[in-house]
């Protein structure tokens, strides 16, 4: 394993990240598609003026996206897992769980707890008024322990699989 690339890959990944986040926000802007992400005090307020939509992460369009997300850090992670050098079940799993918990830290600290609670292109429509509920770290913090860790181990799991398919 190449530690430097693990590195150069954390960084670009959190480049890489940070820009599909804005797509997605300038892309779907005022929509719910992502307010199960949304603090409930957020949800309630929005849906007094908007259609509800089922927020749960039972609901299908939650599951469906975070499926989708998972095929695609999966693919994604494989990649850096094997210009990392990642042969075995172990290191594939390592460098991805590695990089997932890097991904997981820089949302909650910087793109939750900086960008989301103070940048108005990331609030619904409704709800623009809502300062201290966009600054609600907890909830943020919750999200990366469960289901975030969660999130973290499937890749990872599926990248060690693949690794270890490629000796």
């Amino acid at each position: 394993m190449n530690i430097g690339m693990i590195v150069a890959e954390a960084v670009i990944f959190a480049i890489l990240f940070t820009i599909m986040v804005f797509i997605m926000a300038i892309k779907k802007k005022n929509t719910p598609s992502n307010i199960h992400n949304y603090p409930k005090d957020i949800q309630d307020e929005y849906f007094k003026t908007h259609k509800k939509v089922e927020v749960s992460y039972k609901s299908k369009k939650v599951i469906l996206t975070k499926g989708l997300g998972i095929i695609i850090f999966t693919v994604v992670l494989f990649i850096c897992s094997y210009v990392a050098g990642a042969k075995t079940f172990q290191e594939g799993f390592f460098i991805t769980f590695i990089l997932m918990v890097w991904i997981g830290i820089y949302d909650t600290f910087f793109i939750d707890w900086i960008l989301f609670a103070n940048l108005k292109m990331f609030r619904l429509e409704g709800t623009e008024h809502m300062d201290k509920e966009y600054h609600q770290k907890w909830f943020h913090l919750k999200g990366i322990l469960f289901p975030g860790i969660i999130f973290a181990i499937i890749p990872s799991l599926l990248v060690g699989l693949f690794c270890s398919f490629i000796k």
